[in-house]
């Protein structure tokens, strides 16, 4: 056994840097687990990590779902993106939202049901009002057991306004269409769409969150890795090289989103009238994807939350993308009624999509994490509450898993699912692969072999 194993201090995993009112969590360090225990990856027990991404109004399944089952499947146009991690995807078909279907007297409704009963496997009660009825999502039941460990039990990511309050949809109240999270049958979590909002959660801010108040603190403030700069020079000196290069690598990339959230706050202030977002969303719908998945890798980087969901829009969304040559609103694009000209639009827009999440696993990839890369210790689920949005189905969903979850999946394959299998099982399946086993979720029946 080498000397600087033996040696090496014990850093605890919660460790901070502290300095002027700033607080830096660290990620991951090899000098965070026991001497003797050899690296991270060979005797100590790293954490696994679960997220759950929601693409709004379903998606162009002919371009989405592959025609052969197993591990000799060809990658789609929309998955094409994610190549380079072909090994780490599972793409599931056959899977449905039973829950999302229509009752009789309901009448439509189906987008609000559709991502209501995306992670919960549950009905929702139709009203506008607070007397809300739904289930508890699956990412809630792991943030119970996860939150024990970290300073935030879950944290909740999207990319349109998060309005919770009032009728979004035939009766339906905002609040289903407006998260995909839910704490208990009654009790939805808002999605945060600010990236400045999501930074100071992670890493704190006592400063008002008035916008102008903002833009005179982006003047005179200095970064957080300026104000912990000498806690942090002897930080270095106790730590190993692969440690100290660790360490060097997270805190680039928290000062590269720091500097990316300060030019959107100055940008914010300019004349852009095509730009509606709040102080700190960047001007581009790519920047703003791409610094809320960096935000939330550095969330699972640092370990200050293991639970992460994410809403690339809320169900019925406008949002049009004219930087890729698809100026339609996304709703009734997504109504396409079988036209090819509409049909290559939306697949455009499902790829661009595709190509934002890309980003993100690599990220993960390249994030080493003791003997191997972040990515190989995570599970994210990566879908849609409904197939085909022009006649708003609910089954044969397109739905896949990415990540290698701790050596617990066998990816690098197609699943054909036994036909209008619930997804809840999906969901089971994967809290029971998380040291989380469930009975039940919703309409779960089973567990999915993976």
């Amino acid at each position: 056994m080498s000397l600087q194993i033996v040696m090496r201090k014990h850093l605890p995993r919660r460790a901070v840097l502290r300095g002027m009112g700033a607080t830096l969590a660290l990620p991951l360090l090899d000098g965070m687990f026991p001497a003797f225990a050899g690296s991270a990856g060979a005797g100590a027990k790293l954490p696994l990590r679960l997220g759950a991404i929601y693409a709004p109004n379903g998606m162009n399944m002919m371009d989405w779902t592959p025609a052969v089952e197993g591990a000799g499947f060809e990658l789609t146009p929309i998955l094409q993106p994610l190549a380079p991690y072909r090994d780490q995807l599972v793409v599931l078909s056959g899977l449905a939202n039973n829950a999302a279907d229509q009752l009789p007297g309901e009448g439509t409704g189906d987008h609000s049901r559709s991502s209501a009963g995306y992670l919960t496997g549950a009905h929702a009660k139709k009203t506008e009002g607070a007397d809300l009825e739904n289930g508890v999502s699956m990412d809630q039941i792991a943030a119970r057991e996860f939150g024990k460990q970290t300073q935030l039990g879950s944290l909740e990511l999207a990319l349109e306004a998060n309005d919770m309050a009032g009728g979004c949809e035939h009766g339906y109240s905002c609040a289903y269409t407006g998260t995909v999270s839910w704490a208990s049958a009654k009790t939805p979590l808002p999605m945060e769409n600010d990236p400045r909002a999501v930074f100071e959660r992670l890493f704190g801010s006592s400063e008002s969150t008035e916008h102008q108040a903002r833009l005179a603190r982006i003047k005179m403030e200095r970064s957080i890795l300026d104000m912990v700069t000498d806690r942090l020079a002897q930080l270095k000196t106790s730590l190993g090289a692969g440690d100290r290069l660790k360490v060097t690598e997270y805190l680039d990339s928290v000062r590269d989103i720091e500097r990316r959230i300060q030019r959107a706050e100055e940008q914010s202030s300019r004349d852009l009238p095509i730009v509606t977002q709040p102080a700190g969303v960047p001007a581009t719908y790519e920047e703003y994807a791409k610094l809320m998945f960096d935000l939330w890798a550095l969330s699972w980087q640092c370990d200050l939350t293991r639970v992460t969901t994410f809403m690339f829009g809320r169900e019925k969304s406008s949002r049009s993308y004219p930087e890729i040559g698809v100026p339609d609103a996304h709703h009734p694009l997504s109504h396409h009624q079988g036209r090819p000209e509409k049909l290559a639009r939306l697949a455009k827009l499902n790829v661009f999509h595709m190509k934002l999440f890309a980003h993100f696993v690599e990220k993960l990839a390249a994030t080493k994490e003791g003997d191997g890369r972040l990515l190989d210790r995570v599970m994210v689920v990566y879908g849609s509450g409904m197939s085909n949005s022009d006649m708003h189905l609910h089954q044969n969903l397109p739905m896949m898993l990415v990540g290698g979850g701790g050596g617990q999946i066998k990816a690098g394959r197609h699943i054909r699912v036994t036909k209008d299998m619930p997804l809840a099982n999906l969901h089971v399946t994967m809290l029971e692969k998380m040291g989380i086993p469930t009975e039940r979720l919703g309409d779960s029946t089973g567990r999915i072999d993976l």
